[in-house]
């Protein structure tokens, strides 16, 4: 996020209070099978710690600064902080399979839609809690990205704005497939969007919520 430090609780509850339609947060786990909210698969650049994420306890990963005093958070924290819909980002089969867990124990079905860059992944989460809803991120994309996400069992694709194009647009939506760009945080960004009719997008900014409909 573009105000509070990414992937905390603090972001999350600013993104709630801008009045954003869904919140999106990134899923790792931990060295000890602890679901983490953080973006990249290494700590170094969001806190004040090194080396990748699975090679940490949780315990490890809750000492760590993760800007502004805040630490990493954990999934069932970020469901407690905020009442938005939430996207889950997973990264791999594992995280799918124990965010499957989770959602199963706490009926998250309806809360939660669970996204990745990863076919495999999005496949999983889907044969494990059915109805879930389901989305295939892509920034290096072709037209084929749409047969992926049909074939992974996906409703959504979320793709790169910088490469969407018309033709892959109107393939989507013969496939009966919703289309949320990212990241759009311009004006020229967010006249694209609406231009190509799009079912929404993700920004850093939550105060782009002024001029349109977006998550974060």
């Amino acid at each position: 996020m573009g105000v509070e430090p990414e992937n905390t609780l603090r972001s999350f509850v600013a993104a709630q209070q801008a009045g954003l339609d869904l919140i999106e947060l990134d899923l790792h786990l931990s060295k000890d099978g602890a679901l983490v909210v953080m973006h990249d698969a290494d700590v170094d650049r969001t806190t004040d710690g090194s080396g990748p994420i699975a090679d940490k306890t949780l315990a490890e990963l809750r000492a760590l600064d993760a800007g502004r005093g805040e630490r990493v958070p954990v999934f069932e924290e970020v469901l407690e902080a905020v009442r938005t819909p939430l996207q889950a980002e997973i990264k791999d089969v594992a995280a799918a399979r124990a965010l499957a867990q989770v959602m199963h124990a706490r009926d998250l079905t309806a809360r939660v839609e669970v996204s990745s860059f990863h076919d495999e992944a999005v496949a999983e989460i889907a044969r494990l809690v059915p109805g879930v809803r389901t989305a295939l991120i892509a920034s290096r994309y072709g037209t084929d990205v749409v047969e992926r996400a049909v074939a992974a069992g996906a409703a959504t694709v979320c793709l790169n704005i910088r490469r969407l194009t018309l033709e892959i647009v109107e393939h989507a939506r013969a496939s009966g497939l919703r289309i949320i760009g990212w990241v759009v945080n311009t004006q020229d960004q967010l006249r694209l969007v609406r231009a190509l009719e799009l079912d929404g997008a993700t920004t850093d900014y939550p105060e782009i919520k002024r001029t349109g409909r977006f998550t974060a």
